[in-house]
């Protein structure tokens, strides 16, 4: 296999996989087998399993020694995911406030 077709296929791979991902966190709310927290605990999980398949198969950071590039790249995701969850938590809370 070429380089090229190897690397359409890790494409097709991943995009795959974070569909999968994808539409089992919304299963997981849509049909609630589980109690509360632990469909909290299962979307939690199934949203890191995405994370990892978008920086293996479409940024190409892999599990091997990270360059310092790599980690600063890491870094930063982590950093923004951070933010965009707490100021989702705050909204939420002042809107719950707000309407108590």
């Amino acid at each position: 296999m070429s380089d090229r077709a190897r690397e359409i296929w890790r494409y097709v791979a991943g995009l795959f996989l974070a569909a999968a991902l994808t539409a089992g966190a919304f299963a997981a709310v849509r049909w609630p087998t589980l109690l509360g927290p632990r469909t909290f605990a299962v979307i939690c999980g199934l949203g890191l399993l995405q994370a990892i398949a978008q920086f293996r198969f479409f940024l190409h950071v892999g599990i091997k020694r990270s360059a310092r590039d790599d980690l600063l790249l890491l870094l930063f995701s982590s950093i923004i995911i951070a933010l965009m969850a707490g100021g989702t938590l705050v909204l939420m809370a002042n809107l719950r406030n707000r309407m108590m």
